[in-house]
């Protein structure tokens, strides 16, 4: 297995920047989660683990560790380790999430409940969720180990919500910012939070740094929810994926809320009664596009990424606090 060197090049995006400015970091995360995810006598689990890290992930959230760390001036080794706590978080709850929605790709590749099963696909992200423990009592800090433990707990409840709401025509959109703040934005914000700890920054800046994590991570979901619709070669998934898996995401919740009978009629049957037809894909998006609910996503999506910008304004002035900043923007720039 092998694990690329982050490029040291210019780039035009910025996530690619903060990568070449950390790539010194990147480098040990990158070996650190090589010889964490080995196993001497299971062989499976390198196999399974190395499929899904390899696939071409921006491993943005443990470069917002890292940066988080930097930014507030931080030289010890243990941004490396939680930084690589959180990939191991981040890869755990791919592994389980698959199997939940019987998923069969994942950044364009085959998942691997598809390529192994779902028992594996489990068991190895339950190993992750272990050695991501393991590595978070390396800091030797309570208050990081709370941060993160916290965030694994509520990733899960955030799941089990979604399990519960997704195909229910009665969430709305506060129903669904709980969600995604579980499932995506709890460990965007412990990523930034522990690199502010871990630096023992003042406690106005480590706020500033959940604060940010928090709405990047919110933009994140929702932007990742409309690209569903729109299209994106990013996404590493088709249009309507959401659609067929019946998830009532903010799109089909904001047209679900001005819908008439007729076309809550359509959603019942093709949501919470999962009987779709031919052309139903087409017919919602129309749908979305008719209430004006795709523009409206986009303008929520846009709104939370100005709110993780505007937190950014406590931390110390540098081209790390730039970086971050130019990453909220360009989260919601892949909706231009």
């Amino acid at each position: 297995m092998s694990f690329d060197k982050p490029s040291r090049q210019a780039s035009e995006k910025p996530h690619e920047k903060l990568a070449a400015h950390l790539a010194q970091d990147l480098t040990a995360v990158n070996a650190l989660i090589r010889d964490r995810m080995s196993s001497e006598h299971a062989p499976r689990i390198p196999e399974v683990t190395a499929h899904l890290i390899e696939a071409g992930g921006k491993r943005l959230r443990p470069m917002l560790t890292l940066a988080a760390a930097r930014a507030c001036g931080y030289d010890g080794p243990y941004h490396v380790h939680l930084a690589a706590t959180v990939e191991f978080i981040h890869t755990a709850t791919l592994l389980h999430d698959d199997v939940v929605d019987e998923s069969a790709q994942r950044r364009g590749r085959p998942t691997a409940n598809l390529l192994w099963d779902n028992k594996s696909s489990v068991l190895v992200g339950d190993y992750l969720f272990a050695r991501a423990f393991q590595l978070m009592t390396d800091a030797d800090n309570m208050r990081v180990l709370k941060i993160l433990s916290d965030a694994s707990a509520t990733i899960a409840e955030g799941e089990v919500l979604q399990l519960t709401a997704a195909q229910d025509l009665a969430t709305d959109e506060e129903v669904y910012l709980q969600v995604v703040r579980g499932k995506t934005a709890a460990l965007f914000a412990a990523a930034t939070e522990v690199g502010g700890v871990l630096a023992r920054a003042d406690e106005s800046v480590v706020t500033a740094l959940h604060t940010y994590g928090d709405a990047l991570g919110i933009a994140f979901q929702i932007v990742d929810d409309l690209l569903d619709y729109w299209g994106s070669e990013q996404t590493g998934k088709n249009v309507g994926d959401d659609f067929r898996e019946r998830k009532l995401t903010l799109p089909l919740i904001k047209a679900v809320a001005n819908a008439d009978a007729t076309e809550r009629a359509f959603w019942v049957r093709t949501i919470e009664k999962g009987r779709q037809e031919e052309g139903d894909l087409d017919h919602a998006i129309a749908l979305l596009t008719r209430h004006g609910a795709l523009e409206a996503t986009r303008q929520v999506a846009l709104d939370w990424a100005e709110r993780a910008k505007v937190a950014l304004d406590v931390l110390p002035e540098g081209e790390i606090v730039d970086m971050l900043s130019d990453i909220a923007d360009y989260v919601v720039a892949r909706l231009r």
